[in-house]
């Protein structure tokens, strides 16, 4: 009866869901479920979400119902919040809103600062072809500085996934995790893609030190840690070659195992005791890791990403993706500053290493607005290919405020430029201020463009924390709540923004 009555209805559901919730309903999420149909509305600027049931709605939810009829059935109609429990609830009940591992296919992280983009970036995703979208991607540092849990940036994107009706799958990335204690809270959070960040444990200094003070480090180096000895490290390399299939082969003498080991060593036996954390803490749980080597002061070499992986491999430990530090300036929120050449050959040879080790994906970290990369690293690596973007997210929702709010996002803009020099510390930028444009110095018609000027662009994007936390002396937010005020007010703004930006990323690597 149920299925009748749903079936019925057919292209009137959302009018007639609409009409009895006095909401205005997301006509992509609705979905059957038995003798239900679940759905999302908007009530002003906050979401609410609904059931329309046959009997009593599907357990698990919060939610207070009511009895309606609809063309003389009588019926259920529940209403409840967007809160984790419904959240949990929904992922357990439509299992495409809940995230999975994505292996080996080709992928891009859309982090999500604001919490609130992932309908622009499926719509930017169906535009593409081939691509595995991860619509729940965000560092613990982001989380820190927008004041956001783990919890709330892996429900935010199972509400967006619901609402804009995403039913073929995405993934979740707890990104750049350093302690034992980031990984548990990600663990219950329901994360399933694991991202280990070693930078702390990496020795930037063996890239330049002499050869007597490189033996002297690689001696006191955590060997047990490492399941090994100095001896049998330098047995099992110098003096052998590996070969890369048709991309030649690699090898490393003894002054490049030296560097090697004594830069990633003590990074390595803190990667291996993270994964065992990992693995302890999760069980039985689908999930996947990242390695994360690409914060660190100098570039990775091909050789010492072989030496990385073949460590890795020889302790146990089991990865899908891995970013090494790639030659060049991966600065955040500008394209690729470096020759193209010389990315270009370097970056075919981590492809090959890639292969060889693995099978395993390349991972493109800052890899927001590189796009004179994409085209190299899409016919170089092909499928195994991980690009991660998040900041430009943020950017585009500037550029959605500029054009609905000029007067908020010029007051946004003069904040940014005031703390940039504060906030940049942590971030590889190198926009000066005294290139940035004045928040009075550009008319509102022409005020989008700002965010393509590169000294300003990079200002507003490693200010996201302090623009979001910042609050007046009577505690208040200065930016925060008018900024989502602006933004659920005008969604389309928003999303018509990201669909835009977003898919310049996806397109070079679009099957």
């Amino acid at each position: 009866m149920a299925n009748q009555l749903f079936a019925s209805l057919g292209d009137r559901a959302p009018k007639v869901l609409g009409d009895l919730t006095g909401l205005t309903v997301y006509p992509r999420s609705i979905s059957p479920v038995g003798d239900a149909l679940l759905f999302l509305a908007r009530e002003g600027r906050a979401h609410r979400f609904g059931i329309l049931s046959i009997g009593a709605p599907p357990i698990g939810f919060v939610v207070a119902s009511r009895s309606v009829e609809i063309e003389g059935c009588a019926c259920t109609l529940s209403m409840g919040e967007t809160c984790d429990t419904n959240a949990a609830a929904l992922r357990a009940t439509l299992s495409w809103t809940a995230p999975s591992p994505v292996g080996l296919r080709k992928s891009a992280g859309l982090g999500d600062r604001l919490g609130n983009a992932t309908p622009g970036h499926i719509r930017a995703m169906r535009r593409s072809t081939g691509i595995v979208p991860f619509f729940a991607q965000q560092s613990i540092r982001e989380m820190e500085r927008t004041g956001r849990s783990p919890q709330d940036v892996i429900d935010t994107a199972t509400w967006g996934v619901f609402q804009e009706g995403w039913r073929t799958g995405y993934g979740a990335d707890a990104d750049h995790l350093k302690t034992p204690e980031d990984i548990d809270v990600c663990v219950a959070a329901g994360y399933v893609m694991y991202t280990l960040d070693p930078r702390d444990h990496v020795d930037n200094d063996a890239q330049t030190d002499d050869i007597a003070t490189l033996v002297t480090k690689y001696t006191a180096l955590p060997w047990e840690r490492l399941g090994t000895t100095a001896g049998a490290v330098r047995d099992a390399y110098v003096g052998r070659e590996w070969p890369l299939g048709d991309d030649g082969s690699v090898a490393l003498d003894e002054e490049q195992l030296l560097r090697a080991a004594c830069k990633y060593g003590a990074a390595l036996a803190h990667l291996v005791e993270m994964y065992r954390h990992l693995e302890g803490a999760i069980g039985e749980q689908p999930h996947e890791l990242e390695i994360s080597v690409d914060e660190t002061e100098t570039p990775t070499t091909p050789e010492e990403h072989f030496f990385i992986a073949n460590e890795l491999k020889r302790l146990g430990v089991e990865w899908v993706s891995l970013a090494p530090r790639y030659v060049g300036r991966f600065e955040k929120g500008v394209d690729y500053i470096g020759d193209l050449d010389i990315f270009a050959a370097a970056f075919a040879r981590h492809v090959a290493v890639a292969r060889a080790v693995g099978p395993y994906k390349l991972s493109l970290h800052s890899g927001s607005d590189k796009f004179s990369i994409y085209p190299i690293a899409a016919e170089l690596a092909g499928d195994l290919v991980h690009l991660k973007t998040a900041g430009t997210s943020y950017l585009e929702a500037l550029r959605a405020v500029s054009r609905v709010a000029p007067a908020l996002f010029r007051e946004i803009l003069g904040f940014a430029i005031a703390n940039y020099e504060m906030d940049r510390t942590s971030y590889h930028v190198s926009g000066e201020m005294a290139k940035m444009v004045a928040p009075g110095a550009v008319l509102d018609a022409n005020l989008s463009d700002v965010l393509d000027q590169f000294d300003t662009r990079q200002a507003l994007h490693v200010t996201f924390g302090t623009v979001l936390t910042a609050r007046d002396e009577s505690g208040a937010t200065l930016y925060r709540d008018a900024l989502y005020e602006v933004l659920d007010g005008d969604e389309e703004a928003h999303y018509d923004a990201l669909e835009t930006h977003i898919n310049k990323h996806l397109m070079p690597f679009s099957d």
